[in-house]
């Protein structure tokens, strides 16, 4: 059996899990493979493919251009780079495996903290031989709006009102009573843009919420509100994005970008009020763990002819 790990991009996935259980050769792709041909060359031949979540894309096109492969393990519970009508035809199974929420959300607490009180910059200045250069903004008192409060949103609202934050709530299917469970306020989208002063989005990138903050849901946001992102970055028009930070109107916090990696030239590496992490919200050593541990079940579970945690 040939198996490869793809997207490893800190080659950590082999001290993590008992590969060696396996018995299997195994290779280790540490770099992103854009090319959808280059893809294709570097997987022939396998067996099993280990995805990273959805940083490769497994369309028809691809998946049908790989005829060895048996098995396609995601991290996490779902993966929607993966084309699952199409593994389904060509019987490739698909495993997932399990996760935890807990590092995304303080992630975004780590983000929101860094934009409150202005740390790249400041931190930039102490390197440069430079002192305090800027007035952060304390967030007690403050409001904290959360858009989407599932699982991770209940985590981040929890912390907010640890901070003494204010924190309202708002998605499409959010009711008062569900509110009322997290001891926070649902309102309105409008009103929680209009009233917040940082905003965190936690959403699942669907139909409906692609595009979900444009330029006119943008400009309803307090002057200087921070606006964190470690959903998915298609949930925020970028270039309405880019232009409302470029013009001061908002901050933002963004771990999550409309293309990852993000390019080199990108101009959201040269605005200003802003803070970009390389979507690391979920790189985090526990949850690798349960990441490449589950891989390997999944691995150990199809060679033995009983898959588990099939996605269908």
């Amino acid at each position: 059996m040939r198996i490869a790990i793809l997207d490893d991009y800190q080659n950590v996935a082999l001290s993590l899990a008992d590969w060696d259980s396996l018995g299997a050769e195994i290779t280790v792709f540490t770099d992103y493979i854009a090319d959808e041909d280059a893809l294709v060359r570097a997987l022939a031949g396998f067996d099993v493919i280990v995805a990273m979540r959805e940083r490769t894309r497994f369309g028809a096109d691809v998946l049908r251009r790989l005829p060895d492969l048996r098995l396609l393990v995601s991290t996490g519970p779902r993966n929607a780079a993966i084309d699952l009508v199409a593994t389904a035809d060509q019987g490739i199974v698909v495993s997932a495996t399990g996760y935890l929420s807990h590092p995304t959300a303080e992630h975004a607490w780590a983000l929101i903290l860094a934009a409150a009180r202005n740390l790249p910059a400041e931190e930039h200045a102490v390197r440069e031989g430079g002192w305090q250069r800027g007035v952060g903004m304390s967030l007690r008192g403050k409001t904290l709006g959360v858009i989407g409060l599932g699982r991770l949103g209940s985590q981040v609202a929890d912390i907010g009102k640890a901070f003494g934050m204010n924190v309202i709530a708002w998605s499409q299917n959010l009711t008062e009573a569900r509110a009322a469970e997290q001891a926070v306020t649902a309102v309105s989208r409008s009103e929680l843009l209009s009233t917040a002063d940082v905003v965190s989005i936690h959403l699942v990138l669907s139909r409906r919420s692609r595009g979900l903050l444009g330029a006119a849901e943008l400009a309803l946001m307090k002057p200087g509100a921070i606006l964190v992102n470690t959903s998915r970055g298609p949930i925020v028009d970028e270039a309405a994005l880019i232009d409302a930070v470029n013009q001061g109107r908002i901050r933002a916090a963004l771990d999550v970008y409309d293309t990852e990696p993000l390019p080199a030239g990108h101009p959201l590496r040269r605005t200003k009020n802003t803070v970009l992490t390389p979507h690391i919200g979920y790189v985090a050593d526990d949850l690798y763990r349960v990441f490449f541990t589950d891989a390997v079940e999944d691995i150990a579970a199809f060679a033995a002819g009983e898959p588990i945690r099939v996605m269908e």
